[in-house]
């Protein structure tokens, strides 16, 4: 896993992401959590779906920064399937929606990633990861359009989220591949917000100015 890491992660704007780390790490204010992953994974089991919970979250993530609606539409928008109902009002789809809107707005930089816990082994934390960067992409393209108005920093974002999301991951337990998974974990963190910034913060901001 580690040959994967590297190569995805070496162009990540490193200087940029850092610093919004040591931000980070003392600003995070109280948010709602994200439901517990097994219980996503089993709401997405329940209505058919052929996505895991993180790509699940993912896909949610990418819907939102692309500036999609955060409604009860985002199921069936966000993965180009009119059939799929919108989640009930306070079910764990419903709940899973409203923590990462209300995380993506956050000026505390609390946004998470819906993703397997420590004690699961390494391989399987870095495939979640990347099938999160897939369901990312996938709908942040429908939301903001084939072309959307990106920073430089924005698009280089996004290059570094389809390297992830081609990436597979790779048996080990070294230590060094567990650092250089939380780095990737913490640099599409970053780039996610990055991209809810450019696509969705930004232009409400400029909006405002008129």
């Amino acid at each position: 896993m580690r040959t994967h890491a590297q190569q995805a992660g070496a162009r990540l704007f490193v200087g940029t992401i850092e610093g919004l780390s040591e931000t980070c790490s003392g600003l995070r204010s109280s948010m709602p959590d994200l439901p517990d992953i097994a219980a996503v994974d089993a709401a997405s089991r329940q209505l058919g779906l052929a996505t895991d919970a993180s790509e699940l979250h993912g896909a949610l993530c990418g819907w939102l920064a692309g500036g999609g609606a955060a409604d009860g539409t985002w199921l069936a928008r966000a993965l180009a399937d009119d059939a799929l109902p919108a989640p009930a009002p306070g079910s764990v789809l419903d709940q899973l929606r409203e923590a990462a809107v209300v995380q993506l707005e956050d000026r505390g930089f609390s946004f998470d990633l819906l993703l397997p816990t420590a004690d699961r082994p390494l391989d399987e934390r870095a495939e979640a990861l990347f099938s999160w960067c897939r369901g990312f992409l996938g709908a942040f393209g429908l939301a903001a359009g084939a072309v959307p108005s990106l920073s430089e920093e924005g698009q280089e974002a996004l290059q570094d989220l389809a390297r992830l999301a081609k990436a597979s991951a790779e048996s080990s337990e070294d230590e060094e591949d567990e650092d250089a998974l939380a780095e990737l974990e913490e640099f599409v963190r970053v780039a996610a917000l990055l991209l809810h910034g450019d696509c969705v913060l930004g232009p409400r901001h400029r909006r405002s100015l008129n």
